[in-house]
């Protein structure tokens, strides 16, 4: 059993809901995004999603896009980001993923790739740019060295809704609504009907990103399924705050864990 499997049975056993925040790599600088991830852990993050910065993230909004140009100009590579995760499992057992772009990892080498995630302790890997018909690309490289690609369904997958969720491995990524990542004031998706559909064939956790900006959000959100996803409300800040960053993070991620903690119903699946 890997770490995200653990981590989600555990959450069933004492009833809770999954926190996963998303912090960019190397914004402002990797020496930041180093200090951010156990600060996130530490105040109640269950997982954290780190950002692989690429020249053209077609699936983000504009807070991320930015966040990956600063990341960017300030020398990050993926090299350097194994290198800082090798160090935060000095600090932490805690799930780490990675979510990048299928380019990035064709560049660096899918089997290369995937053999230093394992050696640094990546868990699993999110890959928003790669429709499930072409998840061989990585699937075979990723089984050999213990990485769990993440499988994303959207409220548009429609009838792919049950190739997808019946074999994802250690959650499913659930899009709240369709567009770019980005703070969302309101939604307009049917969640009783897109999780109904999830639910039926999903055989692992479920969790749903895109959009959620404040705890009140990430409670209502989790109540549909296992788990709430934040990014951009957390990119924000650290861009406002930059180097300072760490302290209104972990503020903000306590408060996202309240919310979530607070939301109704136990998580069925797992």
């Amino acid at each position: 059993m890997n770490r995200i499997d653990r981590k989600f049975a555990a959450l069933k056993e004492q009833g809770e809901k999954a926190l996963i925040p998303f912090v960019t790599a190397g914004d402002p600088d990797l020496e930041t995004t180093e200090k951010l991830v156990p600060a996130m852990l530490g105040a109640g993050a269950d997982l954290v999603e780190i950002g692989v910065p690429f020249s053209d993230p077609v699936a983000e909004g504009p807070v991320i896009q930015k966040a990956s140009r600063r990341a960017l100009d300030s020398g990050t590579t993926l090299v350097k980001i194994f290198g800082m995760v090798r160090r935060l499992r000095e600090k932490t057992d805690e799930p780490l993923l990675l979510m990048m772009y299928l380019n990035s990892i064709f560049r660096f080498g899918t089997e290369r790739f995937c053999s230093l995630c394992e050696e640094t302790g990546v868990d699993g890997v999110i890959v928003p740019d790669m429709p499930y018909e072409e998840r061989g690309e990585i699937q075979g490289a990723a089984d050999r060295h213990g990485v769990v690609p993440i499988r994303m369904v959207a409220p548009t997958s429609h009838e792919r809704i049950q190739m997808i969720a019946s074999s994802a491995k250690g959650f499913l990524y659930c899009v709240s609504s369709t567009g770019v990542t980005g703070m969302r004031s309101r939604f307009t998706t049917d969640f009783s009907g897109f999780f109904g559909a999830v639910r039926k064939y999903a055989k692992v956790p479920c969790a749903v990103g895109f959009g959620i900006s404040n705890p009140e959000q990430a409670g209502k959100m989790a109540a549909y399924c296992d788990g709430a996803i934040v990014g951009s409300a957390i990119v924000k800040i650290v861009e406002r705050e930059g180097r300072n960053a760490v302290p209104a993070v972990a503020s903000f991620v306590r408060s996202l864990k309240a919310g979530v903690t607070g939301a109704p119903g136990s998580a069925p699946n797992g």
